[in-house]
């Protein structure tokens, strides 16, 4: 077990610390299935909104933040009844903009996971402008529920009042139901044509970029991050993030990077590029490889 949990442990009810702890010994990466989420509440006697609050210190114990010492964490519950825990993660020299926010990093554990729509989101600490931004690009914006240690739950549009998102832009879906990209690029390489399924499942309505990142380990797991864009513009997630943010959340050290991939399609309006190379550079050694995709 990973020994940040040990104190979080230490301060959770008896009943739900027993009952946790065989789920972090094993490789978590920060998902509770739908059935564990059951088992969770009949073991500890806490229920709905009671288990998740509870288990927000368990998501906030994975944040990655040298810069402000803020531990933010978040639970996003799938409309399948899974959990997927997010930490927020600031990259070690770099500007502000590089960073995850909580709310973000369990966004895209779920969308990673195949998840297609959300149906709360459970946070520690009451969501900035920028986080607010991103969950109204969500396909399910309309009917998320945010729901704080202190101020009970409500519905996104509380936050977020007279919103501005993709129907604003004429786009009539949203992130995690997107229509998938069609991409192709000659290559051999499995980890390259991982790369190129990622990107296919980018969201980029507006600049019709898609583009992925895949990590690679030297014992051969990999982590990947989708771009995934949004009406706002500056809340948009490039993918380099979202990957080393799902390094982050399975607890796996940066250090431990032995190849990274970035498929983008030729000729687009937005290169990932530069932005990956940078943010891959604050915390590894290994070069970025870049291919270049057609989009079809």
């Amino acid at each position: 077990m990973d020994s940040r949990y040990i104190p979080v442990l230490a301060a959770m009810p008896a009943e739900l610390a027993s009952a946790l702890t065989p789920l972090l010994q094993r490789p978590f990466a920060g998902i509770i299935s739908a059935a564990e989420r059951q088992l969770l509440e009949q073991q500890s006697g806490l229920s709905d909104k009671a288990l998740l609050l509870a288990l927000l210190p368990v998501a906030a114990a994975r944040a990655y933040v040298p810069i402000s010492g803020f531990y933010v964490g978040a639970i996003a519950v799938g409309q399948s009844g899974n959990l997927y825990f997010g930490a927020n993660m600031e990259l070690p020299n770099q500007t502000l903009f590089h960073s995850v926010h909580g709310e973000q990093s369990a966004i895209s554990n779920a969308w990673l996971a195949g998840e297609t729509a959300l149906t709360d989101m459970v946070i520690n600490a009451s969501p900035c402008g920028h986080c607010r931004q991103f969950m109204n690009e969500l396909a399910t914006q309309g009917e998320l529920r945010i729901t704080l240690p202190e101020n009970g739950t409500q519905g996104l549009s509380h936050y977020l009042p007279y919103a501005f998102g993709p129907k604003n832009l004429g786009i009539n879906y949203g992130l995690m139901q997107a229509p998938k990209f069609a991409l192709s690029l000659s290559s051999c390489n499995p980890l390259t044509q991982s790369a190129v399924e990622q990107a296919e499942q980018s969201y980029a309505p507006y600049s019709q970029s898609p583009a992925a990142v895949v990590l690679e380990t030297a014992e051969g797991r990999q982590f990947a991050g989708r771009y995934a864009e949004n009406a706002a513009f500056n809340p948009s997630l490039p993918p380099m993030q979202m990957a080393l943010n799902a390094m982050m959340l399975a607890g796996v050290e940066f250090d431990q990077i032995d190849n990274a991939i970035l498929v983008e399609t030729e000729g687009a309006q937005i290169s990932q590029a530069a932005a990956s190379q940078t943010a891959l550079a604050s915390v590894s050694e290994v070069t970025l490889t870049i291919h270049n995709a057609k989009l079809a």
